[in-house]
């Protein structure tokens, strides 16, 4: 709530390097578009596979993993009749997070939303959900020989409600006066909602669950096709720094949001990159290796690993990817690193 209390202080100026990453949005945007008609079935591919994806993120990121991942696919898609551990319930109950704001109508943003998303997140355990936090709680590190690292400290229990109300109602209006980018204001509403820490547990699910209506209702719906909630946990030091980082002095207003919404819009530029590469990969004529060829060498980072080959082609299966790397690896321009689940690629500099 504090960072909308006079938005000219923290978005008066915007880096240079945010103001180019905002650009790459706005582009990826327009172009976005295009493929709605020109690509329905890769769009419909790509949908199922970010939720899958954005499921097991978003909750890896808090530590709830379910390792049989045939097992994990089976409860989000609603296969799983029985749910044996806390993890896998709450895993079902991300998937109805995430159901209730893609499927349905879910607007108008209230203190309501937020509350029915919590009670979706732990409505299969023995949590009572949908509930603000009824003591005060602290977000801390804990280190290997059992110490604790206080991060930072939320607002007050009592406070809680009346901020968030506060924090919902200034949004909308700036969002209404459109006086800043609103993806600057997404994000700047992600990190005053965290730093409230509304919620006993569960706050970092609600609000990225929440993050990605929020910029589908201002019209930036790459989240429905790439999980934004995987490019969060695949840079997760990244993450947690950046919001480290930008908290420092939130309840004096003395915070430098900056470092956080650098971040936020990378992740979303990202986004819009992985999107137009799956486009442009699935409109290619050549045979499926030949997409595999062309993205390892083309697009691939310097180590990857078939999982990244896999979210990069949707349709490509593996056996195909295992027989172009294979082919890759002859031709000298690839080679094997370790083995097992921590398995990668390297491509060979300087190959032909």
């Amino acid at each position: 709530m504090l960072s909308f209390v006079d938005l000219d202080r923290p978005l008066g100026f915007v880096p240079g390097p945010v103001v180019m990453q905002l650009a790459q949005i706005d582009i990826g945007r327009g172009r976005q578009e295009l493929f709605r008609s020109q690509l329905p079935a890769l769009l419909t591919e790509l949908a199922i596979r970010a939720r899958i994806a954005s499921i097991t993120a978003s909750s890896a990121l808090e530590g709830v993993v379910v390792e049989d991942q045939a097992r994990a696919a089976a409860i989000i898609v609603g296969k799983a009749t029985t749910l044996r551990t806390r993890s896998e319930q709450e895993l079902a109950g991300y998937r109805a997070a995430l159901d209730y704001l893609f499927a349905q109508d879910w607007r108008p943003l209230n203190v309501g939303l937020l509350l029915h998303l919590h009670r979706n997140l732990f409505e299969q355990t023995k949590v009572d959900g949908g509930r603000f936090k009824d003591s005060d709680n602290l977000v801390v590190d804990r280190s290997p020989d059992g110490s604790v690292e206080v991060r930072f400290v939320p607002v007050s229990a009592a406070s809680t409600e009346n901020f968030t109300v506060e924090l919902i109602d200034r949004y909308k209006e700036a969002i209404t006066e459109g006086r800043h980018h609103p993806v600057l204001l997404v994000g700047l509403f992600v990190l005053d909602l965290l730093t409230i820490h509304p919620f006993a547990d569960g706050n970092g699910r609600v609000v990225r669950a929440l993050t990605n209506a929020l910029l589908d209702d201002a019209g930036y719906t790459v989240g429905r096709y790439v999980s934004i909630e995987q490019l969060m946990a695949e840079s997760a030091d990244g993450y947690y720094a950046a919001l480290l980082t930008s908290t420092r002095g939130w309840h004096e207003q003395t915070n430098d949001p900056w470092p956080w919404l650098a971040y936020f819009t990378g992740v979303l530029a990202q986004a819009y990159k992985r999107f137009e590469q799956r486009a442009a990969s699935d409109r290619s004529t050549g045979t499926k290796q030949d997409r595999v060829r062309e993205y390892v060498l083309e697009q691939a980072p310097q180590i990857f690993r078939i999982a990244d080959v896999r979210v990069a082609l949707p349709g490509v299966s593996d056996p195909t990817i295992r027989l172009s790397l294979e082919q890759l690896k002859n031709d000298g321009r690839v080679k094997p690193q370790g083995r097992g689940r921590s398995a990668a690629w390297v491509k060979v500099p300087g190959s032909p």
